[in-house]
């Protein structure tokens, strides 16, 4: 097979038959150890009313020996070592096979395992992506809070040297899954006197360590994924400083740019829940049928434009605006999505809250994807100043010591 990625370095650029190729063989590879998915399958949305984390664990335990789960990472680090044409290829293929809603794994896969790759020295690589892979540790990502949100660069979480390593105190909020990670990828100021993006540090924090406290926020669908998490003198040591000292905001980005890749536009919605949707609406019911044609459209178009964007990685161009507006349409479509189903189960959708259907879980986690993962707010000024190209709001505050400007 060509066009994979190895330590030797990257061979030919893969053509269409390679890549089938390879998808084909990975479907006959993934047979033995996974059920194929078909249209009764259940599908979970970004945890929504989920808690379940050892179905995923045995989910990656099949996928380990192939290195199926990370198929970007090296060899050595037990991936497959592809490229990202060929990696997508092996995701197509595991498309096709029944999975647990992976998202409490999912920051950890694919955003600060790739981070480490990118910034952690060789024993933190040797130390903590192996326990990533496996699901065995669970991390969490540790930047907003509570004035610090869409201009991240405003943190206040403050770290002092001490000695061999550095004391943290602060708080951060919208933590999903704090309160089970075992780890946390942290943004904290090691130097007040630097421009906000300068005095920046980030480190991996032990979620077991004195002096962390979390706290849940419960949502109105009974989930707390989200958490606030208070950091009182909490010590770090610099072996587990990610980065060099005020390169945080660099490593930050950098997971920032791995986290618009990582769900797609469609936010984990699959095509087998518009069609058991169908199913529930009477062919006579025009009027319903019609939005849900539009739903469908708009779950078409937000695939072309991932695959626009999947074709800007696979060239290996930084992920682009397409993220942007994926991610706006993606949730206006979930919520209108849900909103339609919840209509069509009518009295049905008001019963069973102990033990909420898809439909019901859906309709009351949508909202929130108004809030994670990059506000609605700041995807539409990255398409404002990107696409149409209107100027950039004011920044006064950009090559100013961050002291003075709090």
């Amino acid at each position: 097979m060509t066009g994979t990625t190895g330590s030797s370095g990257r061979d030919a650029e893969p053509d269409d038959a390679d890549l089938e190729a390879l998808r084909r063989h990975t479907v006959e590879q993934l047979e033995p150890l996974l059920r194929r998915r078909d249209a009764s399958t259940r599908v979970g949305v970004l945890g929504a009313g989920s808690d379940d984390l050892e179905s995923g664990r045995t989910y990656l335990g099949r996928l380990a020996e192939g290195g199926f789960a990370v198929p970007t990472w090296p060899a050595e680090h037990g991936g497959m070592g592809l490229g990202q044409p060929e990696s997508d290829a092996v995701r197509s293929a595991l498309r096709e096979f029944e999975a647990p809603d992976m998202y409490p794994f999912l920051v950890g896969l694919d955003l600060i395992g790739p981070t480490i790759l990118v910034h952690g020295d060789l024993p933190q690589q040797a130390r903590w992506l192996p326990r990533i892979r496996s699901g065995e540790d669970i991390w969490c990502q540790m930047f907003s809070e509570p004035d610090a949100g869409s201009d991240l660069a405003g943190l206040k979480a403050r770290a002092l040297r001490d000695g061999d390593g550095w004391r943290v105190s602060g708080s951060k909020v919208w933590t999903s899954r704090a309160h089970y990670s075992q780890w946390g990828l942290l943004l904290a100021r090691h130097d007040p006197g630097l421009a906000k993006h300068k005095g920046i540090t980030a480190f991996g924090l032990d979620m077991s360590s004195p002096g962390v406290a979390v706290k849940p926020l419960v949502q109105m669908n009974r989930d707390a994924h989200f958490n606030e998490v208070f950091l009182d003198d909490v010590w770090i040591p610099d072996s587990d400083r990610i980065g060099a000292v005020g390169d945080g905001w660099r490593v930050g980005l950098t997971c920032l740019s791995f986290e618009r890749g990582a769900l797609g536009g469609s936010l984990g919605v699959k095509v087998e829940q518009l069609e058991r949707l169908r199913k529930l609406i009477q062919d006579e019911e025009a009027v319903r049928l019609d939005r849900w044609a539009a739903r469908m459209a708009d779950y078409r178009i937000i695939q072309m434009n991932d695959q626009r964007a999947q074709a800007a990685r696979q060239a290996g161009r930084p992920p682009g605006p397409e993220d942007s507006g994926s991610k706006l349409r993606g949730t206006a479509m979930i919520k209108k999505l849900a909103d339609l189903a919840m209509e069509t189960e009518g009295a049905a959708a008001a019963v069973g809250a102990d033990d909420p259907d898809e439909w019901q879980s859906l309709f009351l986690m949508s909202p929130s994807l108004s809030i994670r993962g990059g506000t609605d707010e700041i995807q539409r000024n990255i398409l404002g100043e990107r696409v149409l190209g209107l100027p950039p709001e004011p920044r006064v505050d950009k090559d100013k010591p961050f002291s003075d400007t709090v």
